[in-house]
């Protein structure tokens, strides 16, 4: 009489676990979430002290295929829109909610042994902690490792235990310290618009034992940082030094309320993407910016205040919320604003902020703002582009996105004016393009090795058989459970 054995199941299980996860992965393209849940809304003075900070950590810095990451959601600006993503860290592998930051270069997550680390966030996210104890695959960075010393942007150091250690410093006080470690982070390789698979490669990142001042308040609370700066330690960086990304990444944010968007780690392809070189020698993303013209009519501003030679220059960052403009380029661009809606409304201060009181509530009435770019690249804003608005008493206020930045000359260009754009920052030939996009659609991405573009990748077509796929192999795999049983139980 033949006897039932769990062995032929459990051999079964693990044989679909591994090809499902194989062939399937985890979802396809880097979807945005907001960093403020929608019902949390902020006023711009904390909006102006949230990019401060993190102005303070910006300025005081001392290939395989498309890279996919499981990353949802989006931004408004007025409910604090950074963006985060969700990387797979250890052995076992875990997950961590990182905000997506290409303003600094190193990925950290906090440690189990943090000390400050808020243990609960305010926007409907489950916090975790790295346990270097817990990742069997996990090891230290030690003080004479060579990475040690690979990024410019922090103050490594060296721990009284010979662990290699960093510190981050924030302009409102705030910071967090810790040690480098050495582990595999997974991830989603897209190799054509059928083939995608599971991989995994060693990785150094942070892991932060202190944080201080705003790190440690629980309302924009997540587990890290993900940098995709241009250093050693960078997110891209490491997987294209290891042959597993190309040296260019692009994104697409949705700028309506219900979010959404794109980032991969490839280069969106589109026929009308206009190109700016990088400013050289620079630890951001530095371009020149030459000029703003308001309704076609460039404005009486001084070229060098944008540059590089006379101050910070002009830096493009999704991690600032806003925009802003040194004294010398905000007080023309406001005036020419004024004057240009002026028959349409009253001005109004709100929050110190500049806004004006539409009666008719339509935003066409505001013009469009260009700005020119080095190598002839323009970026065209439309109202919603610089403008967001705050309803009151049946009139609409609109209120200007672009901020002065005081005492110093520099130019961020923030996910005020990135959103509904595809950019693409190309480290290969040292350029960032961009073009207007609708971002809740598909996008073909394409992979470069060596400056050449690789086989286009459509997310639509790669959506649709990686679940065409998925299914396929779950029902192969349920007929080998079959067998199996059958094999086991005779």
């Amino acid at each position: 009489m033949a006897v039932d054995s769990p062995t032929g199941v459990i051999i079964a299980a693990v044989l679909l676990h591994a090809v499902t996860t194989m062939v399937c992965g985890s979802d396809a393209v880097l979807k945005l979430e907001r960093s403020i849940p929608p019902s949390h809304e902020l006023s711009l003075t904390q909006l102006r002290a949230f990019d401060s900070a993190r102005h303070g950590r910006l300025l005081q810095s001392p290939v395989g295929g498309v890279v996919d990451f499981p990353v949802y959601g989006a931004s408004d600006p007025f409910l604090v829109g950074l963006y985060y993503t969700k990387v797979t860290l250890g052995t076992p592998p875990r997950e961590f909610n990182v905000q997506i930051d290409t303003g600094s270069d190193v990925l950290w997550v906090s440690c189990s042994s943090c000390n400050g680390c808020p243990k609960t966030s305010e926007l409907q996210i489950q916090l975790s902690f790295f346990d270097p104890g817990a990742s069997s695959s996990a090891s230290m960075v030690s003080c004479s490792d060579r990475r040690c010393y690979s990024n410019f942007q922090t103050e490594s150091g060296c721990s009284p235990n010979n662990l290699c250690s960093y510190t981050f410093k924030y302009g409102d006080g705030s910071g967090t310290s810790g040690y480098y470690i050495s582990d595999f982070m997974s991830f989603d390789t897209v190799i054509t618009s059928t083939l995608a698979i599971n991989s995994s490669a060693p990785f150094v990142f942070g892991c932060s034992n202190l944080q201080t001042g705003d790190l440690q308040r629980p309302r924009r609370a997540v587990d890290g940082i993900f940098g995709l700066g241009q250093g050693r330690l960078s997110v891209i960086s490491q997987l294209a030094m290891q042959g597993l990304a190309p040296r260019v990444f692009s994104h697409c944010l949705k700028g309506d309320k219900s979010g959404g968007g794109v980032m991969v780690l490839g280069q969106i392809k589109r026929p009308d993407i206009v190109y700016t070189p990088l400013v050289p020698s620079q630890p951001h993303y530095n371009v020149n910016l030459q000029s703003i013209a308001v309704n076609n009519q460039i404005l009486p501003i001084d070229p060098s205040v944008f540059t590089i030679a006379t101050g910070d220059g002009t830096i493009i960052d999704t991690g600032t919320t806003l925009a802003y403009l040194p004294d010398e380029a905000y007080g023309p661009f406001i005036q020419a604003i004024s004057s240009a809606v002026a028959q349409y409304g009253r001005p109004i201060t709100y929050e110190s902020y500049q806004c004006f009181d539409i009666t008719s509530g339509a935003v066409d009435v505001f013009p469009e703002v260009s700005l020119s770019f080095a190598g002839g690249a323009l970026m065209v804003l439309k109202p919603r582009g610089y403008l967001q608005i705050f309803s009151s008493s049946g009139s609409s206020i609109w209120c200007i996105g672009f901020q002065r930045m005081s005492n110093r000359r520099i130019t961020i260009l923030g996910d005020l004016v990135l959103k509904d754009k595809v950019v693409v920052y190309d480290l290969v030939r040292q350029r960032i393009g961009w073009a207007e996009y609708d971002c809740s659609l598909e996008v073909n991405v394409s992979a470069m090795r060596g400056g050449r573009s690789k086989d286009v990748i459509n997310t639509g077509q790669w959506r649709e058989n990686r679940s065409e796929s998925c299914f396929t192999s779950y029902h192969l795999l349920l007929r080998v459970v079959f067998l199996l049983h059958l094999l086991v139980a005779f």
